[in-house]
This record gives C-alpha cells, structure tokens and sequence, in this order.
C-alpha cells in the first residue's frame, strides 16, 4: 500500500508574515535573566512544507518514495490535513490534486495563505 504523511518545513520568518501584513499584536515577555523585551504575536498562524509519499515502485521512484510541494496554509487546516494524511492509504499513487480535491470534500477548503 502507498501511505501519505505531512513533513512541516515553515514558514520561520516573521518577515514573511510581515511581507503579507498577517495581523499581530505586540507583546512583552520577561527574559530568564529578568529583562523584559517585545515581540509580535501573530494572530493567524500558517504552516507548508511537503507531503511524503512511500510504499511506491522503488525501480520508478528513488527509494520507493515522492514528495508533493505544500505551500502556506493556515495551521489548523495543516494540522487536520496532516490527520486525515495519516490514515490513508491507496493502491495506486494519487496526486496531488486528488489529495487535496479528497481533503477538501471531507473536511472544507484549505485556507491558503496570501500571496
């Protein structure tokens, strides 16, 4: 059987969350030495990197693995794709399309993050 699997990879720059003006709040903390610094909450969170792919034809794909690009999307769509990515299981490889098209039919559209 080919089995699916959610590798999280980003994003870690609060430039990029910047860049695509996420809401934030400022915030203070107080360090371990007891001086206080700010920093920004934001209040969406998002989360990409790749779905891994293994069980396939080792003579077609190296290793009998793949992988399919994931680009930002809200963490808590990541957290139930990578759930429902978990229990899955097929015979023949489905793409990327399907998997998401499959996803999406079940659980709602994917919330993709801004450009």
């Amino acid at each position: 059987m080919i089995t699916y699997s959610i590798n999280w990879m980003g994003p870690v720059s609060n430039g990029w969350y910047d860049a695509r003006q996420i809401p934030s709040v400022l915030k203070k903390a107080v360090g371990w030495k007891g001086n206080t610094y700010e920093y920004k909450e934001y209040l969406e969170k998002y989360s990409c990197g790749r779905i891994d792919i293994y069980g396939l034809d080792p003579e077609e794909y190296w290793g009998g693995k793949h992988e399919y690009s994931l680009t930002p999307m809200r963490t808590e769509d990541w957290e139930e794709l990578s759930e429902w990515l978990y229990d899955l299981e097929s015979e023949e490889l489905l793409s990327y399309e399907e998997l998401i098209s499959n996803f999406e039919k079940k659980n709602g559209k994917i919330r993709w993050a801004p450009e």
